[in-house]
């Protein structure tokens, strides 16, 4: 019986992990193939980084292509695409220690520097960002679930949703789940997809499962995200000035 591919890809980064971290690329494969819209990605992210209204890391887009009988979905997961040439890096006020790409090549947010201008929001092309505004799933109800009050471990800190406490006021997005790289883990989008759908590995290392599979696909990065995407599915595929560090099969 063949070894599932998360327990490869986990033996794939604690590899990189005992390399030079200078020299290690974190990257993302997606083939939209095997993806079924599940959403398992998206409900297992918000639960992980303890995600409030309004605030997804890994959305899900839908769209439906042909005519009836012959109707085909599509759906395409968009995390941020973590680029090599982040235009929200260069849109932020407080350059080089609110948001910036750390030594694996992964756009994170120092949520201690960040002011909550926003202005790295609008900047994304992929529309990877959102604010935090604070509030809760349960607000208005006879008590605040413990679920929507607990800590989160993002970036390896300890942040716990009450009384506006940080990141409430932040800009927040998709960080490949450093904190779980840290320890070895997957991000958990990609050990909840249910279709196998993700690859996820050091684009630098040529033994890794994500390599090889790019090498044996054609492969193919998100130029856009639209402002009608979110209705309609329609994703722009092609050559971007950003160089995202997520592929995907189509």
């Amino acid at each position: 019986m063949d070894k599932d591919i998360l327990l490869i890809m986990q033996e794939d980064i604690k590899r990189s992990l005992s390399k030079d971290p200078s020299k290690v690329k974190w990257g993302m494969l997606i083939d939209l193939r095997k993806c079924v819209g599940c959403h398992a990605c998206t409900v297992g992210c918000i639960s992980e980084n303890v995600l409030p209204p309004q605030v997804i890391y890994r959305p899900v887009f839908e769209t439906e292509n042909g005519k009836y009988p012959n109707i085909k979905r599509n759906f395409i997961p968009r995390p941020c695409q973590q680029c090599d040439n982040p235009p929200c890096v260069a849109a932020c006020p407080n350059k080089g220690k609110a948001t910036f790409k750390d030594k694996n090549g992964v756009v994170v947010i120092n949520y201690t520097k960040c002011i909550g201008c926003g202005q790295c929001v609008p900047a994304c092309p992929y529309k990877a960002r959102s604010m935090d505004k604070g509030k809760f799933y349960t607000e208005n109800t006879p008590a605040l679930q413990p679920y929507e009050t607990r800590v989160s471990y993002e970036y390896g800190g300890e942040w716990k949703r009450e009384n506006f406490n940080l990141p409430a006021g932040n800009a927040r997005k998709c960080h490949f789940c450093v904190n779980r790289l840290a320890e070895g883990m997957l991000p958990m989008c990609v050990t909840t997809c249910i279709g196998r759908a993700n690859y996820f590995g050091d684009l630098n290392d040529p033994e890794s499962l994500i390599v090889k599979k790019m090498k044996e696909n054609k492969t193919v990065t998100m130029q856009k995200v639209t402002d009608d995407t979110p209705k309609t599915g329609n994703a722009v595929f092609g050559p971007s000035k950003t160089k995202p560090s997520v592929f995907y099969i189509l």
